[in-house]
Order: structure tokens, then sequence, then C-alpha cells
């Protein structure tokens, strides 16, 4: 393995030079290094770090890392968008990622990263500066009871007191990142107190650290499932079944459906919308199909629509989930699926699709398609149209934003011979909040050209995140926000309706809608971003076909909000009316 070791063995031997200095009371300096040497032994390479004082052991630690090759630090002010960064760091790397900040109202602003990170199953690992004991509860500036803050969003809460040995809450920090039968990946907070002094030894030199130069850096033995096998017995009984193919299912749902031959029904972000079982407007056909589905498969989260919710609420349709390792994103015995581990358990409850059955899903999706092509307004880029032409000027991997846009995608993005660019959205918990610093952590952490496409609000929402210090890397990478002045989704629900009564006035474009007039071109100049906006279709396309150039552009597709609402309900209607295909 060269330079790289093992975690296990690597980590033991840095667990026999921390334990053997237990007995010794321990600087703040001493215990940041301990951990770095520890995590880094483990294959933790990357750490996110907001600055502060109270962290500032940790800050002078990973410098000193840094500066032998053993880390990557990672510098953002706000630990929101440090939090989302590492995240999207995280799940392109497949190692967890360290995220570091002073004490108080700091800890807190991860909150939302960590709660994406719990139904996710990202492996983050939260490393709180805190205030020694002696000042907890006295009203000691910038200290709180931090220890737990993140309640039942992290695997494990650990604190290492001032002056005591790291060792045993690293040890338990590591077990429990890396989740166990029983229990997904997931984030951990490892809360350290810190006295006073809080900087290095006046003879220390950033370059010549032995403890840092000395550490061998393992490789992050997480979890590596192996793909099922889908042996379809010579007998299988006749079922109208369909495959659901939720958030990260994988490309195991698509080879399940391809194997029995059964219509497949995949979200963006399932990263198995490909091959000739891929059904595309899936969403709008169940108001056609739903009644002669006889069983459901289900892989990975269904996170997107309310026909598909309908689907599995209904107590007359056998449903199954695939789960042959823990998962976080539901409570166990919270879900009428069957659980099923077993492959050859779920080809028995599958069955093998009749005679037509996928023929006739087929014969649907070519009319919806023709039927969505011909309500197209003629006049601007849709979210439909977006979606379409990032969907086929995929360079690499995409990040796909909350609200409509993922939705449009859900309608738009044809399914590919294979498996395409991999596809990324936060859907642990449906937010808005991070898109942006994930998004950048996907470019940074993949080295591979990105794109993220994002509704207006959500880019707003974190436009901060566009803030990069000179110092940090410029990521090849790609914003795209569709711009229609305000959130369209609360049209195509039930708030549209009561938009459209007129009972109460202006409420919901105010309250709901939020509309604005902010101008995207000056956040993009004030952050130092290159800026773009395609004024049709043509130059949108030129624009995303061309490969992606190094740094990063802000790309700004504008359009009406007014029109969502209607056509969403032109669509749904003129599909929804087509007849079951006749053999």
């Amino acid at each position: 393995m060269g330079a790289e070791r093992s975690a296990a063995h690597t980590a033991n031997e840095s667990h026999r030079d921390l334990h053997h200095r237990e007995s010794l009371p321990n600087t703040a300096i001493d215990t940041a290094r301990d951990v770095f040497r520890t995590l880094i032994g483990a294959g933790i390479r990357d750490l996110v770090l907001s600055p502060g004082s109270r962290s500032a052991p940790l800050a002078y630690a990973a410098a000193e890392a840094e500066a032998s090759g053993k880390l990557r630090i990672h510098v953002r002010i706000d630990e929101r968008s440090a939090g989302f960064l590492a995240l999207g760091m995280a799940q392109a790397s497949g190692a967890p990622v360290a995220i570091a900040m002073t004490s108080g109202t700091a800890v807190g602003q991860l909150l939302p990263a960590i709660m994406e990170a719990n139904h996710t199953a990202t492996a983050l690992l939260v490393l709180s500066a805190d205030r020694p004991e002696e000042l907890q509860g006295t009203g000691a500036s910038q200290t709180t009871d931090q220890r737990g803050l993140f309640g039942v969003h992290v695997r494990a809460n650990l604190n290492v007191p001032a002056g005591t040995s790291p060792a045993p809450a690293v040890d338990q920090a590591l077990r429990a990142l890396a989740g166990t039968s029983k229990s997904a990946p997931g984030p951990v907070q490892l809360n350290l107190q810190f006295r006073d002094p809080l900087t290095p030894p006046r003879d220390s030199d950033l370059g010549v650290q032995q403890w840092a130069q000395q550490i061998q850096p393992g490789r992050w033995a997480g979890e590596q499932p192996d793909l099922p096998r889908w042996v379809v017995p010579g007998a299988l009984p006749a079922r109208r079944t369909v495959v659901l193919a939720g958030h990260d299912a994988g490309p195991e749902a698509q080879a399940f459906a391809q194997a029995l031959g059964l219509p497949l029904l995949a979200e963006p972000s399932s990263n198995a919308r490909f091959s000739a079982q891929l059904i595309t407007h899936y969403r709008l056909l169940l108001a056609v199909a739903g009644e002669r589905i006889e069983r459901v498969v289900l892989f990975g989260r269904p996170t997107l629509s309310r026909p598909v919710a309908r689907l599995l609420a209904n107590h007359h349709i056998p449903s199954a989930l695939y789960q042959p390792r823990a998962v976080s994103w539901y409570a166990p015995g919270r879900r009428r699926e069957r659980l099923v581990a077993d492959p050859a358990q779920l080809i028995e409850f599958a069955g093998t699709a009749p005679k037509g059955w996928l023929d006739a899903w087929r014969n649907l999706d070519a009319q919806a398609q023709r039927i969505v092509r011909d309500l197209q307004p003629s006049k601007h880029v849709n979210g439909y149209q977006l979606a379409q032409l990032l969907w086929r000027h995929r360079q690499g991997p995409l990040f796909i934003g909350s609200s409509n846009i993922v939705r449009d995608f859900d309608l738009a993005a044809a399914g590919d011979d294979r498996p395409g660019a991999r596809v990324y959205a936060n859907r642990g918990l449906a937010g808005i909040d991070g898109s942006i610093s994930t998004a950048l952590g996907l470019a940074i952490a993949s080295g591979q050209p990105t794109r993220a496409v994002l509704g207006d609000i959500t880019f707003l929402h974190e436009a901060s995140a566009l803030l990069l210090a000179p110092e940090e890397p410029r990521p090849t990478l790609d914003v795209v926000v569709y711009n229609d002045a305000g959130g369209a989704i609360f049209s195509t629900l039930e708030h549209g309706a009561v938009h459209e009564s007129g009972r109460y006035g202006q409420a919901v474009e105010r309250l709901f809608a939020t509309p604005h007039t902010a101008r995207l071109d000056a956040l993009a100049q004030a952050y130092g971003w290159k800026y773009y906006c395609p004024q049709n279709s043509g130059e949108l396309e030129e624009l995303l076909a061309a490969p992606q150039r190094a740094g990063v552009r802000l790309i700004e597709v504008r359009a009406p909000r007014e029109q969502v609402r209607a056509q969403s309900v032109q669509w749904a209607e003129a599909v929804g009316a087509l007849p079951w295909p006749e053999r």
C-alpha cells in the first residue's frame, strides 16, 4: 500500500502512543495534535475550518499537519456553509470529513448540515471547541452547554475534558462514523474543552513538527457493499409489478428491473435512471396506470412526488423495500413495506412481468412525451427545458437543488443506455440549505467538472457561500440558477389554488413565493465569479455543450413564474386522460 496503510493498523499504533501519555496532563495544542494524528492515521484527510479563538489549537495543529502534506484544510468563514461543504466532500470521496469551529453559536450553525448528514448516512466529524469545565455555567463569554447539542442527529456525542487524553473518545468517534450492521454511518460530535494557553509553545515552528512528519496516513476502511446478483429462476409468477428507485437507490435498482422485465420508475437522484426499462414520465402516468399495479418493489428513499407517496400508502398493493444494510432515513417499524435483504426473496416477491406490461408503460411514456413537448412555451426556457439540456450535457457530477427544479428533472431527464455522471441532491430532508456549498464540496473532492442547478430562492438562501478566500482552491464548477423571481413550487401545491381564489389577497405571493428583485450579476461580480446570462435556448445549449473551464461560473437563466401552475395542471390533465393501450 506504499505510504498508505490500513486504517486499523495505523490507528492502533497512534492509540498506543496516546494511551502511553494518558497519565500526563495535555495542553490544548497537545490534545489537538493527538486528535489529528489519530484521524489522519484512520484515513480522514480533509478538514473544513471556520476561524475562531477557542478552536485555535485545532487550527495550529491542522496547519502543522498540512505543512507536512498529511491533511488538507478548507477555510470557510460561515459555519453553516462549512458544514455543507464537508457534506459534499464526504459524499463525493466516500470518506469522513472533519469540521472544526469555535464555541457557542458557531457550533449551532452546523445543525442543518448535521441533520442532512444524519438522514443520508454521511460521515461528518464535528470537532467543536469548547471552554473548560470551570467556565461552564458561569456566564463566561461565548460559553454554553454544547455537549449533545445535535441530539438524535449524531451517532455519538463525545466530550474530552480539558487536560485529558482524547484517545478513548477518538476511538469511539471513529467506530460511530463507520457504522455497524445495525447502525448506518453518520455524523459524530467530538466536543473538545480547551484551557489556555491556546497557542503553540514559543519554540514551535510550522514546518518542522516531528509528530506530523511521522504520521503514516491510513485509508478509510468504510463499508464497501457487494452488489447483488439478480439470478432469476425458471418459474416465477407473473405479476404487474413496478420498481421504484428513490434517492440514492443506485444501479442495482435498474439491474433488478431489467432482470425481471419490469417498468422502472426512477427519481433523478436515484442514479438508476437509465436503460430501456425506464419510464421517464412515470409521475404523470400513475394517474393512468396506478389501478393496474399489483406490487411495488422499492429501492432507496422516495422523496419527490405525491403520486408515488399515494401508491406506497395504498394498502391494497403489497410493497417491499430492499434493505440489505442499515439505513438512517426512517425509524424501524414506521414504514409499511415488507423489508427484504435477500435477493432471491425479493425476486420471488416481485415475480416476472406479464406479457405486454412493460410495453404498455413504454407506449404511454412515448405519448406523454409528445404531450409535454407540444405544450411547451415558445418564448422562454422553462424548467423542463433547462433540465433536458443539463441532463443531455452532463460532463461530471451534477447537483440538483430542491423545490421545483428537481421535479423538472423528474419529468425531463431521459433515460440513457448506461449510467451517466453521478447525480447528487440534498434529499435527506429536501431542504434548500447549503446547496452552493454542497456543490463546491462535490467539485473539490471529486476533482471533476461539476454543475449545480438551483432555483433563485435556493441560490439566494446561501449566496454568501460564493465567497472564496484568495488562498482557497477554485474548483471547476458551474452554478446554474433558474431565476423566476420567487418560489414557484408553492403555486403547484394547494397554495396555488388559494392564491387563484383571491380569498387571501396577496398573502400567498408575499408569504410563500417571496418575490425579489435581486441582481445576480452584481452578486457574481462582488464575489469574483464569472457571470453568464444566455438569452435563449440556443445560447444556453452552446454554453452547456462546451467543455467546462477551470474556475467558478454563475449562469443565470431568467424566466417568468406566472404560468407554472397552469402548465403543471395542463400536463397532468392531458396525460391523465390517456387510455390504457390495447394489446
